[in-house]
């Protein structure tokens, strides 16, 4: 495979002392994590790695509780239901899109007999990824004694209507959480729909003291989308933590923002991650069309001797973002980027795990509208663990899924091309 002439040498950085007591900026631009990443002798596990992530995002990382990772969207809408069912106190659930099928009628069933119970149960829905739902299915949530809010209605706010809640995120009795990618409808969970038009996505339950921070990240949403303050709640803030964890210790870091808060640090974040890959690097994606730079870090990675795959839509529901990743592949597989395409059904997974010890899960896609536009919400996991899971779920992917090699790639017809070349040009907008 021909290899394109190595990436232009970063501009010299100063080398920080390991702990990064002082030296580091808050808002860390992306470029000089990546460069500082680079020089870690120990990759993603050198000490230096948590430290220089912590300062970036202005949060702790917190010792990892108990963690299961789904694959499949029955078993994933079974635990979220079972912990419904077991609630006491209360429930939070965050989504893009809250469907009012049969998934979305089991979730309604559940969440009414918590609070029959007595349980205090708060739904939030993105009113453009829910526009589909009835209004009888929310006058029905309201009927039962649920709070429901939906987040920036374009009719009521037209000037965010770019604005858009991402995240997927179910906290119960602040005690047990789930985040990751799915929403709540029948594509991720039913076995009744045709496999190719179902959805191949992932989600993460976990316990311990970083679910009162995802309750937080739920508040911040909350109270944007006009909801009263939650008792025992505030939104989440970020100052830089002086909290450490014993480098040993499994740990998780939540890695959120929003439109004006917590974007660049989160960009930043995924940069030093790249730049700290030293064996392998598994990015799976169902959108893909990220700024020039993103190419540029992963094509240096490649360069280096990291084993960068992309995981990436054989079928979509989206076209054009299918496109505008086509219009990299070129560029990507000259740099030595490995390329797959899903091909049994829809890809809408979003992880990422390197050198079988840190992992990604979450919400965000890396487009421009997860990078600047959406709330997202993605947990960043320190874990050997669960990456190697993580690893073994991606390589069952690899299995039913095609490679794709740059003569072939070269040979499609003018028309795509042409397609590739104008949705990559737009990506801005996608």
């Amino acid at each position: 495979m021909a290899i394109s002439p190595a990436p232009r040498a970063p501009r010299p950085v100063r080398r920080l002392r390991p702990l990064l007591r002082h030296e580091l900026p808050r808002a860390l631009h992306a470029d000089r994590a990546w460069a500082y990443a680079r020089t870690l002798s120990l990759g993603v596990r050198d000490p230096a790695f948590r430290a220089l992530v912590q300062q970036i995002d202005g949060s702790p990382w917190h010792g990892l509780g108990e963690i299961d990772v789904f694959e499949d969207g029955a078993e994933t809408f079974d635990a979220i239901i079972a912990a419904i069912d077991a609630s006491v106190s209360d429930v939070l659930l965050e989504t893009y899109i809250l469907r009012d099928d049969r998934i979305g009628e089991r979730m309604r069933r559940a969440m009414t007999h918590a609070v029959e119970r007595g349980v205090q149960v708060r739904v939030l829905a993105d009113a453009l990824g829910s526009h589909g739902t009835s209004r009888a299915y929310w006058r029905a949530l309201e009927a039962a004694g649920i709070s429901v809010r939906l987040f920036h209605p374009w009719w009521h706010s037209p000037l965010h209507a770019w604005r858009r809640d991402h995240r997927k995120i179910i906290v119960v009795d602040r005690a047990i959480a789930f985040a990751g990618g799915m929403n709540i409808g029948e594509e991720y969970g039913s076995t009744g729909r045709p496999l190719h038009t179902a959805f191949r996505d992932s989600f993460a339950r976990v316990t311990g003291a970083v679910v009162p921070e995802l309750a937080s990240v739920f508040a911040e949403g909350w109270q944007r989308a006009g909801g009263e303050p939650i008792p025992g709640v505030s939104p989440v803030t970020r100052t830089i933590s002086r909290d450490t964890l014993p480098e040993e210790q499994p740990g998780v870091l939540i890695l959120d923002g929003r439109p004006g808060r917590g974007q660049p640090e989160s960009i930043s974040v995924l940069a030093s991650l790249v730049g700290a890959a030293r064996e392998r690097l598994w990015i799976t994606t169902p959108y893909f069309a990220p700024p020039d730079g993103g190419l540029y870090i992963l094509i240096d990675a490649a360069q280096r001797g990291v084993d960068v795959r992309l995981l990436l839509p054989g079928r979509t529901d989206v076209p054009l973002l299918r496109h505008a990743a086509h219009g990299a592949y070129a560029r990507l597989l000259r740099g030595g980027v490995r390329i797959f395409e899903y091909a049994p059904c829809i890809l809408h997974a979003k992880t990422m795990v390197c050198d079988g010890h840190l992992a990604v899960i979450g919400s965000a896609n890396l487009d421009f509208r997860s990078l600047w536009f959406n709330a997202e919400c993605n947990l960043l996991l320190s874990d050997d663990a669960t990456a190697r899971t993580m690893e073994q779920h991606f390589e069952a992917d690899l299995a039913e899924s095609t490679e794709i090699v740059l003569a072939t790639w070269q040979a499609r017809g003018m028309w795509h091309r042409v397609g590739d070349a104008m949705a990559r040009s737009l990506r801005v907008l996608l």
